[in-house]
Parts: C-alpha cells; structure tokens; sequence
C-alpha cells in the first residue's frame, strides 16, 4: 500500500515498478477473460449435455450430475404446473388424433353410401318410368274395355214440335183423359229440365176478375220458381191461374171456355195446360164445371166426380195465407199428445140439394140413377150418443149459432169464423171432417178447409168417407196423418180413436204437421207442389238444388307446416291402416233419372222435403225412412288364423258403391288469426282429409303480409256476406264431399280422434257424430226448457264446433228450415248448434253419437270466445225454448251411450299386440 502511495506520489524507482505493473494488469485481464470464456462456453455446452441426456439415461452411473431420487427437478412449483399442462396437452392431441381418424372413416363409408343412393335412385327412376308406361297402357286398355262393355250415351234430340201442331188424336171422351193420350211427352225430354210457361193473366179478361190477393200470391211464386220460362217455345208445362173470382163477379162457363181456347198456345185442344183454381173461402165456386177443358189438366179444391179425372187432374188444397207466413208462434205446440177434447166437429147441413151457388142446377140435372144412401142420420144419431155418454170429453154440434157458409149440395157447411174454428181445434186431441152425403161430389173446398185447419193447429183429421179424394192422395200416404173410416163404420169410430196409443197419435200429428207445412202452408208451396206432382207423374228428375257460391280471398301459402307430436299421439287408440291417397271428391249423384220411378213414395212422405218436391242435391243422401244403423258386415276370426278382426279402413257395406271417402273440414273464424293458423298447422298429415274451408265470418280481410301454413290439402278462404253463424252450415260449392266436420278455429282434437269419428260417420250418415255432449231438461218451477253442459250419463245434443255431418244437411238447414230459427240465430249470434241438432232429430227422429270421451275441444291458451259470456247460456235457454214452439214439439232425443274403438283401453297380452299395429 505505501508502494502504491508512492508510485502515485512519483517516489523513488518508478521505471522498473511502473513495467511490472503492467505486466500484472495483463495478466490478470488475460485471465479474466479466460475465465469469462470457459463459463460462457463450457458451462452452456454442460447444461445442454444434462438436459438432454437427463431422461434418456437408464442407469444412474450415466448421468452427467449423478442420480436423481424422487424427480427433484419437479419439485419447484412453476416446474410442476408446466408438467401438468405438457402431460394434459399430450393427451388432448391423442383424443383429436383420434377422432381425426374416426371422422375419416366416417366420411369414407358415407361416400360410399351416397354413390350407393345415386345408383338406388338412378335405378329407381327407371322403374317410376317403367311404372307410368304400364299405368299409360293399363288406363288405356281399361277405356278401351269400358267403352266396348259400356259405351258412352249421348243426351237425346229434343223434339219441339211446331207451333201449329194439332196434337194426340182426340180420346173418345173427355174424362177419359191419362196421361199417356192427353200429354205430349215429346215436349217434356227426360234431359229438359222441365220448363215451365207461366201465362199473364192480366192479359186476358178474366184476369181482371181475379182476387187480388189470390194473383199477386201466384205472380211472386211464379216468378221465384226455378222451373219457370219466359221463352214458350220450349215449355214442357203451360200454366194458367182462373181462380179465385172476386165477389160477386160471376163468370159465365161459355165465356171462361172461350178465353181458354184464345190462349196463345192452347194449339186446339190444351194439351200440356194446367188450369189453376185457387180458393181462399169455403163456398168458391167451381167455375171450370160445364168448362170444356180439352186436355188441359185441371188443379183445384172442387170436383164433381164427373169431372174429376184420376192420375191427371190435381186436388190441391185451398189458399188459405196467400201472401203471409204461418206464425209458429201462435201454431199450439205438438205436446200434450192429449187435449181437452177426444175429437170435435161443428157444421151444418143443408137438406135440400139446392144451394145458393149457381152450378147447383148443373149439379142435379147430370145425376143418374136413385139417390145414394144417406149415413148422416146415423152419423148424427152414433156421435150425439158418444156426447151424452160422457166416457169421453167430446164435442159435436149439427147446428150453427150463427148463420152457416155457403156451401154445395149435400156437404156440411162451416160454422163461425175461421179463428173460433181453429180454437177449437187447439182443444181436439181428432178433428171430425164428414164428406157430403153425395158421394157423386169427389172433394170440396169446404172438405179441403176443414182439412187444412186440422193439420195446420195439430188436430189429427178424422175422415168419414172413404170415397172422398184428398189433396194429392197419388202421391201422399195420407194413413200416416189421417184417419180414413168408411161412413158405415161410425159406431166403431170412438173405439178406433181410443186404441191409438200416444206414440202413435203424436207421430200422425207430427206427419201432419210436416204434410201441412210442406205442401199446404203458403201459395210457393202449393204451386211448387201441383208442378212437382206433374213431373213426378212424366218421370223428370228434378232440377239441382242451389249450392252458395264461395268468394274465394287470395292468401299466400307457403309456410312449412310442422307436426305437433300431440297430434299425432294416438294415445290408446289403434285404428289400423290410413289413406295417405290425394285428395279426390265424392261421386255426384247418378241416380237422377231413375230417383223417380224407384223411390216414388218414400221421398213424397218423408220429412222434412222430397226430392220430388224440392230440387235434388249433388249427392245421394240418406233419407229417413231409409236411414238405418248399418252394422259392420263381418264376422270375428281368431288371431292365429287368416285374415280379419283387424278392421278394415271402411266395411264395404258401409260405403255401398263408394268403397272410399274423404271429409272436408269447415272452420268459422273472426279476426283471430294467430289462433286459425295454429288450428290449420294442426291439421297437418290429418288422413282421409280433402280440402280445409275456411270460413272468414268478419268484414276486414286477412293481413296482407299474412303467410297461411302449406297442410298438403288445398286451404280455401271463403269471404262472407255478413257476420253470421249460419254461414258456417252453408252448402258452399267448394264442398265436394258428403263429409262436413265442421269445427272452431279454436278447437284442440287429435288426428286419432279425428279419424275414428269419420269412421263412426260412415256407419251412421244420417246423423251429427261428433265429441262434445250437451243436453236439455226441462224447469219445473219456471215450465221450461233449460240447456245443460254438465257432466251427465245422458246426452241429446252434440256441439258441431267438432262434429261430423252429411252435406244433405247443410241444404236443410239453409233453405227448408224455417227462417225464423235462423233469424234467432242472427240476432243473439247464438245456438247454430243447437238449430242443426233440432233439425236432424226431427228428421231422423234419432239421437246424435258422441265419440271418445272428450268433453271439451278448447285450446290451452287460446283467446276467449263468444261461449265464455256470462249471457251464453240464458240466451241457449231463449232458443231452445223458441225453437220448440216452431217445430211443436221437442224433438230432442236422449242418449245413454258414447262410441269408442273397440280396443279402447284394453290390455293385451304382449305376444298378440303385434297382430294389431298397422300404423
């Protein structure tokens, strides 16, 4: 240290002390970096030995730093998370790799399936092709087999004959005149459709003597019917209205023969004329006696029996409401079956055969021969004693309190007003109607007035008089609403009246009750009755009924429609084998020409309407008398043997000539859009199903932007011209099946369910089949009728917001009912359902069938309806008790018993399960 001092001083020896100095820095700077060299160099070359021979060592003398115990190189934290992540890394590549190769594998085999499908398809287009020709050729020999075992009929020539035709050779006499020498039947070609020439009777001088109201009731009617021509020159039918004559206008027989003769086409001799004799009053005058009519045929109240020509002349019945309705209201009810009267009868009869009409001389100057025997006496004597015997309240009167109508020649003239008559009435359980003593005097109007005040309030008509011919008796079975008792037979009178039991007393009433309305009531009937009987009679079928025209609204379609699994839960239900068929219409009735010679009286005696009375509809319905409950036709086969006990999709016995069907579904809805697209949706893959109409009851239109669900069934939105319920049972023309299942927009059914009431329906067509049941009962305290949603174990009607109904129906309710029920309908916006159970229970006389056990159909969720008011139910009660006094009765029929499949809910054992699932 002082050598350092000094040196730093400048001290002695500085030269040889100042080079060994530098000699040592040298050195020492020479070693240092030598040292810096060997760690910088050696020491990394070492590290990187141990590192990587560190794991690839097997024995312990080969490693650099010598053996390792315990992988105390793990043993620091950070190293251990760093092996965790290497260790869990190595092992997702493994799984990826993995995978990796499985995807491969998966792609390779589906590439070889979808070459495999290319082929399969190729191949299959082949066979489709090959398919289509063998179908072309079978279509093509099938036609040619058909046409050579059935050709096509060409419609026949229609002959008109020329104006100034002469017509048939002249009968021998005048009363001798059929149908097959006095009518031309080469102006009525089966293919015609029965044109009918109505005259003006203003345009000829009896015209003007005519009762006004009696003309104005014909002109309307006349000018309504279907069958009515303005062009003569194709008429089938020529029709001229005589009667009633104005009082007290006289018109003499030369006169009125000689106007008829000027009629335009009367072409000499009246063949094809209908003469029309309307009266209103009881003492009409028979203005066509000492008339030579030709060949005209005549239709009025009054015939002398050599006038009356059976099987061409008409009996008609008298014009009592010429141009006004019946009022329902005051028509006493059908129920109580009996009245306060057994039976009744009060007239008077003139002894002399003058009478104060003015062909009385006529009258006695054409009979021949002695007097027929008189039973009046004995009449009178036999039901004076049944009076004073008092085993029954009875009431006969042979005088009149006050001066009696005019009347003809031995008849018994009519007491009182019309009004006190028919109260009266409403008190006899059987209305008496004598026939006059001369039995020379077919049917008078005075008979014929009697006739209709009996049927029109109830009273069961009693005919004394075997002789007498009633109002269209060749086409009426009048024993199924009269009782017709030959005048000897009046002693046994009381006795055959006590016999009848209440069934069979309030059956004729109902008859009679039907026959009135049909063919009686007003002036439309009794004109479309006397042309209906004429064309019955030449075998023209009539004319087709009117279907509504449906205002179709253009909507988008498009929409995807999915499968709601709860639809296609067929719970426990297994139904067999479906139609997964296109949709295809019901054959069209192909009995028209033949209707009217194989069911000539079923259809005039059967309610509501004959086909011959009222157009024909597009489809063969069931009419009641012929409305049966068919049963299935087939016998039960073990399971272990042959085939059958599966049940088949329809019995061929069911279907008759129509081995297949379908259904269309009518759906009401108003502004409720997101509701009627989710009902739609569901009605989706529905089997058996034609065509959905949708019935859009509100005045705005859908939504414009609105997107309606593709079901793969034509989807038809039908515009409205009001907002009514009644729109919903409308015949619409876009019906093309016989099946309706009309349903709300809001109701929630399965496809099962669906299904097996569509096949219940074809076992029983003439009646409404479907889900929920209601019925009425009757209110004690208040006497009335009351309408009921509760459970019970009986039932009388079923809603048609889910029911199955014949088309037939739809046509009843819309143009045969009576309008009033439909007005109650309109003005409550009500009971729709209720009228269509009334009317196929008066027709059928049978319940509806309810199937499953489903109560209700309401949608969770959905939006309340018009049912949900609190007024719903009073105002069900209001139409019921309405629609009872229409009908005049109630004609309502209880039910004990619900349809379900016939495997409903039972357990089978495992091994036979099988043998019952086709679905």
């Amino acid at each position: 240290m002082t050598g350092y001092t000094m040196l730093r001083n400048g001290g002695v020896g500085n030269g040889g002390q100042t080079c060994m100095l530098r000699w040592s820095n040298r050195i020492r700077l020479t070693w240092l970096s030598f040292t810096l060299f060997v760690i910088l160099v050696f020491f990394p070359l070492i590290a990187h030995y141990y590192l990587t021979t560190l794991d690839e060592a097997d024995e312990a003398g080969k490693r650099i730093f010598g053996p390792r115990v315990g992988n105390e190189l793990c043993e620091v934290k950070h190293v251990l998370d760093l092996c965790r992540i290497r260790e869990s890394v190595s092992e997702e590549l493994l799984q990826l790799e993995a995978k990796r190769q499985e995807l491969n594998s998966e792609i390779a085999k589906l590439n070889l399936k979808i070459e495999a499908c290319k082929k399969s398809i190729e191949n299959a287009k082949q066979d489709l092709l090959q398919l289509k020709n063998v179908i072309s050729q079978t279509e093509h020999s099938y036609k040619e087999l058909m046409a050579q075992n059935q050709p096509k009929l060409s419609l026949p020539i229609r002959l008109l004959p020329e104006k100034d035709d002469a017509g048939l050779p002249p009968p021998k006499a005048t009363r001798g005149c059929r149908l097959h020498n006095c009518f031309d039947y080469s102006r009525c070609p089966l293919t015609s459709g029965f044109p009918v020439y109505v005259y003006d009777s203003d345009q000829f001088v009896f015209g003007s003597y005519l009762d006004p109201l009696v003309k104005q009731a014909f002109q309307a009617t006349a000018r309504a019917n279907v069958y009515v021509t303005e062009n003569a020159d194709i008429a089938c039918l020529y029709v001229i209205l005589v009667g009633e004559m104005q009082e007290p206008v006289v018109l003499r027989p030369a006169e009125l023969e000689k106007q008829l003769h000027s009629l335009p086409h009367w072409r000499t001799d009246g063949h094809n004329h209908v003469i029309i004799n309307l009266s209103r009053k009881s003492d009409t005058q028979n203005l066509l006696y000492n008339v030579s009519t030709g060949r005209a045929m005549v239709a009025q109240s009054t015939f002398y029996a050599v006038q009356y020509r059976p099987g061409f002349d008409l009996v008609v019945s008298p014009l009592v409401h010429a141009m006004s309705e019946p009022n329902f209201m005051e028509i006493p009810p059908q129920v109580p079956v009996k009245r306060k009267y057994l039976f009744t009868f009060q007239g008077e009869k003139i002894e002399s055969l003058r009478s104060s009409l003015q062909e009385a001389r006529s009258f006695e100057e054409e009979m021949e021969g002695d007097p027929p025997a008189d039973y009046d006496d004995r009449i009178i004597a036999t039901l004076k004693a049944v009076q004073d015997s008092k085993l029954d309240q009875v009431l006969v009167e042979f005088t009149c309190k006050n001066q009696p109508k005019p009347s003809l020649p031995t008849e018994w003239a009519l007491c009182g007003e019309r009004e006190d008559r028919l109260e009266l009435l409403k008190l006899s359980t059987f209305a008496l109607i004598i026939t006059p003593g001369d039995p020379r005097l077919v049917i008078s109007s005075g008979c014929a007035t009697r006739l209709f005040e009996a049927l029109e309030v109830g009273a069961v008509p009693v005919v004394l008089g075997e002789q007498v011919q009633l109002p269209y008796q060749d086409m009426l079975q009048w024993n199924e609403a009269a009782l017709v008792v030959p005048k000897p037979r009046v002693t046994e009178v009381h006795f055959l009246l006590r016999s009848l039991s209440d069934s069979d007393l309030l059956a004729m009433r109902r008859q009679g009750r039907f026959l009135w309305e049909t063919y009686f009531s007003t002036a439309d009937s009794i004109f479309n009755t006397v042309l209906a009987m004429i064309r019955t009679r030449i075998q023209i079928p009539a004319a087709p009924i009117r279907e509504e025209a449906a205002a179709e609204i253009p909507h988008r379609s498009g929409k995807a429609a999915g499968t709601d699994p709860n639809m296609a839960d067929n719970g426990d239900l297994d139904l067999g084998p479906v139609e997964t068929e296109p949709p295809y219409a019901s054959p069209r009735y192909l009995r028209n020409f033949t209707l009217t010679v194989t069911d000539f009286y079923r259809s005039w005696n059967s309610a509501p309407g004959p086909f011959h009375l009222f157009p024909h509809t597009p489809f063969d319905p069931v009419l009641p008398s012929e409305a049966k409950f068919l049963g299935s036709g087939t016998g039960f086969r073990p399971i272990g043997g042959g085939a059958g006990g599966s049940g088949k999709e329809f019995q061929a016995a069911l279907g008759g000539n129509v081995p297949r069907e379908q259904f269309t579904v009518v759906m009401l809805t108003y502004e409720r859009e997101e509701v009627l697209m989710n009902s739609l949706e569901r009605l989706n893959g529905l089997p058996y199903l034609n065509k959905v109409v949708v019935v859009w009851n509100s005045p705005k239109l859908p939504s414009e932007d609105l997107l309606w669900p593709d079901i793969g069934v034509p989807i038809m939105v039908v515009r409205t011209e009001k907002n009514s319920l009644n729109n919903r049972f409308l015949p619409w023309n876009e019906i093309e099946t016989e099946a309706i299942l009309s349903i709300d927009d809001d109701a929630h059914l399965r496809h099962d369910e669906i299904m097996f009431g569509f096949r219940v329906w074809r076992e029983a067509r003439d009646r409404i089949v479907g889900f929920p049941g209601r019925y009425h009962a009757w209110d004690i305290p208040h006497q009335s009728w009351l309408y009921n949603s509760n459970y019970s174990c009986e039932l009388s009607m079923v809603l048609t917001g889910a029911a199955f109904f014949h088309k037939y129906y739809a046509y009843l309710y819309s143009y045969v009912m009576p309008q009033a029920i439909r007005d109650m309908v309109d003005e409550y916006i009500n009971c729709e359902d209720i009228a269509m159970n009334f009317l196929v229970s008066h027709i059928t006389r049978k319940p509806p069938i309810k199937v499953t056990s489903r109560w209700t159909f309401r949608c969770p969720g959905c939006p309340q309806a018009l049912s949900h008011d609190d007024s719903h139910f009073h105002e069900r009660h209001k139409c019921i008790n309405f629609f009872v006094k229409v009908y005049g009765y109630m004609p309502l029929l209880y039910t004990q018993f619900r349809v379900d499949s016939v495997l409903f809910k039972t357990r089978l054992p495992h091994d036979k399960t099988k043998c019952f699932k086709f679905i």
